[in-house]
């Protein structure tokens, strides 16, 4: 084990490796119940997306874990799961069979981009300044995440987000954050963990001696709820989906949004925790990304043989790569924290969302560090980094961050008449870029 993750090398222990691992499960692990919550709108069966998201977890951690030796755990993605139900279902009239198809395919074409290296040309077409934009980006909506989790941040008509009043639920948020930030300055082993621990405890009061836990815990009274232990898995929906109905003309559309999402926003992940965890090769390029590439496809594609939308790299891994995770033993560990939920989801729910805002929120600060690098006195190349920055938070979009800090370096440089700037590659990114704002 020690020769095939090189702790050594790699600066870390066993110890910590499991710690990390831990940490990633546990920021992560709200998937489990979320992504069923989601997908249960297009008339799929609850328990049966519950058992699909676990088998997905499990299966694409692993092979990240073991193949691409790095520190990231992948799951059914947000936003992506949503464009799967409301998007493609529920507004294209898709049958959730044919979605599922539509998945399939569109993991089938990411592994053969990610095998013939033309991922990975395109992730070094991607200039170094948008990169740490894109970084730093990242930290925000991992930041926005944990807020709006915690209740922090609420939507308001009149200036479309605002703090919520302080109330039992946004004070014990507080005390939580700072109480997992006090332990990480003491550098106490385990603090993620421990912040996460505390606040759920701090948490079970609420519902039972004050306030009311329905706006940020999926409309139970309780914040902290126990249903039971046990639960049968369902697997009703494995192989259930439609490969030839996703083949028609009306489905083509989808999964080209699918592949373009998955793969701009596994990509911006990707440069996105090696920025900040410092999981860069000695060509200065995301470590092992190759592999981490096809992984990452292999998800997609078991996605929709087991019955979920598409799997992608998740940025909630900054969590163990903070706490000290450097390669695949971290997700391996992360992966098979979720197969127990097989036959445990009903603990899916002890620990709620507002635990792990703490540790999303700290983590995102730590994702501020690559904008350090920019020259903020040459706008030719802060600019594209801004706009990829404010983007992704501000409409809740990794894609669009990445879209339109592209979009924005090619015109500077071709207002410039630095044509030698831009690669072949870039030009092709922009033009599938203009392509998904036109049809995405």
């Amino acid at each position: 084990m020690e020769n095939f993750f090189r702790f050594r090398e790699n600066n870390t222990t066993l110890k910590t490796e499991i710690l990390a691992g831990i940490t990633s499960f546990l920021a992560c692990m709200y998937i489990i119940v979320v992504n069923p919550a989601i997908l249960k709108d297009t008339g799929m069966p609850f328990s049966g997306v519950l058992t699909a998201t676990v088998l997905v977890c499990f299966f694409s951690s692993v092979a990240m874990g073991l193949y691409a030796k790095n520190p990231i755990i992948v799951a059914p993605g947000m936003g992506i799961n949503a464009f799967f139900t409301y998007t493609a279902v529920i507004g294209m009239k898709i049958p959730w069979e044919t979605a599922l198809g539509t998945v399939f395919w569109s993991g089938v074409i990411i592994m053969l981009l990610s095998f013939s290296n033309i991922r990975v040309h395109i992730l070094q077409a991607i200039p170094q300044s948008v990169r740490m934009g894109l970084a730093s980006g990242i930290g925000l909506f991992i930041a926005l995440i944990g807020l709006e989790n915690a209740g922090f941040i609420i939507a308001n008509p009149a200036t479309l987000i605002s703090k919520a009043p302080l109330n039992p639920i946004t004070a014990t948020f507080l005390a939580g954050l700072f109480i997992t930030i006090i332990l990480v300055i003491k550098k106490i082993p385990g603090s993620l963990i421990l912040g996460i621990i505390i606040t759920t405890l701090l948490s079970i009061p609420i519902g039972r001696l004050w306030g009311d836990a329905s706006a940020v815990n999926f409309g139970t009274p309780t914040l902290v709820t126990f249903n039971g232990i046990f639960a049968a898995p369902d697997f009703s929906l494995l192989f259930k989906m439609d490969l030839f109905g996703a083949l028609k003309f009306s489905a083509i559309p989808v999964i080209f949004v699918f592949v373009f999402v998955d793969m701009f926003d596994s990509i911006a992940t990707f440069m996105g925790l090696a920025e900040a965890g410092n999981l860069i090769d000695e060509n200065g390029q995301p470590r092992n990304v190759k592999h981490s590439l096809i992984a990452d496809g292999f998800s997609t594609l078991i996605s929709g043989v087991f019955g979920s939308s598409a799997g992608t790299a998740y940025i909630e891994s900054a969590t163990g790569i903070r706490e000290g995770g450097r390669t695949g033993m971290t997700a391996i560990v992360g992966g098979i924290l979720f197969l127990p939920f097989l036959f445990l989801s009903p603990l899916a729910s002890v620990v709620p969302s507002i635990a792990t805002a703490p540790v999303l929120v700290l983590v995102g600060a730590l994702f501020m560090i690559p904008i350090m690098k920019l020259d903020w006195n040459d706008f030719e190349i802060a600019f594209p980094a801004f706009i990829s920055m404010i983007l992704i938070p501000f409409t809740f979009s990794i894609t669009e961050g990445i879209v339109y800090g592209l979009l924005s370096f090619t015109i500077i440089k071709l207002s410039l008449g630095k044509y030698r700037e831009i690669s072949l590659m870039l030009v092709i990114l922009n033009i599938v870029s203009i392509l998904f704002l036109i049809y995405g």
